[in-house]
């Protein structure tokens, strides 16, 4: 029997069916690579995060308010967004690194929070058609459309997120070409995917999800962070993320939802301030 295409392949395809699923958390690390390839968020990072001690509850964090915006009630939009806030109200600096190497900056910057929600949803979109195929034209629209609540929930306007696919294309095709990872995101990056603290078993699959970031990296920003990648590397990183995918593929959907349910019972948990 031919397997059922995947809701969000299928007419009426939304950001709800692509966003709880567990398998966008193996593009989690990249996401946050690409997001401290701007030097503003990674000076930020580097001069107001707990990233270096904590760097799984920062993830935790960021995917309980994507769970929030994009699975809760209005209620429950809204006290994602005093968590955030909180969390963002020290992150700001008035005047320029000392060494130049990035500028004022501050966490309420709507450009910055653009950049943060895009590297979400292109990741997201990435890992989803690596698993399952490509999204149908009509899903794909309406879920770019629907991926901008991320930013719009905080600072962001309406009208900053991308008109359409191909005005996103144009402006990820123009970040990716700019965007230069200074020390303090080559140091992020040593944090998250060398981590030296945390439980055993978190550390043990951490050469996984290193070879796997590096892979879905687009290549210059792989190299911006000093990563070294050549044939050898590319067919390991195939040949580890294909099996994954193909058992991925056949588990229950409450299977593969399930770190969704756990992460946001756990941020309702969480004060919002």
């Amino acid at each position: 029997m031919t397997p059922r295409p995947h809701p969000a392949r299928r007419p009426g395809g939304a950001i709800r069916d692509i966003a709880g699923e567990g398998i966008l958390l193996a593009a989690g690390a990249r996401a946050i690579l690409l997001q401290v390839a701007d030097p503003s968020v990674a000076r930020g990072v580097a001069e107001h995060s707990d990233f270096a001690s904590r760097p799984l509850d920062r993830l935790e964090g960021t995917l309980g308010y994507i769970y929030a915006v994009v699975f809760g009630s209005p209620a429950e939009v809204a006290r994602a967004r005093r968590i955030v806030g909180r969390a963002h109200a020290p992150v700001r600096s008035a005047v320029p690194a000392a060494d130049g190497s990035a500028p004022a900056y501050s966490a309420y910057d709507p450009e910055l929070q653009l950049w943060v929600a895009a590297t979400v949803y292109q990741s997201a979109i990435t890992m989803f058609e690596l698993c399952f195929g490509p999204l149908p034209e009509e899903s794909a629209d309406r879920i770019h459309r629907q991926y901008a609540v991320l930013g719009t929930a905080l600072q962001v306007p309406e009208e900053l997120w991308p008109a359409d696919r191909a005005a996103f294309r144009v402006y990820w095709d123009e970040r990716i070409a700019t965007l230069e990872p200074t020390a303090d995101a080559r140091r992020v990056a040593r944090t998250l995917l060398d981590p030296r603290d945390g439980p055993p078993a978190i550390r043990a699959v951490m050469p996984f999800v290193a070879l796997v970031t590096a892979g879905l990296l687009p290549p210059r920003i792989r190299a911006g962070f000093g990563m070294r990648w050549d044939a050898r590397l590319e067919r390991r990183y195939a040949r580890l993320l294909a099996p994954v995918l193909a058992v991925y593929r056949v588990l229950p959907r409450a299977v593969r939802e399930a770190p969704r349910s756990v992460i946001t019972r756990r941020y309702r948990r969480r004060s919002p301030g």
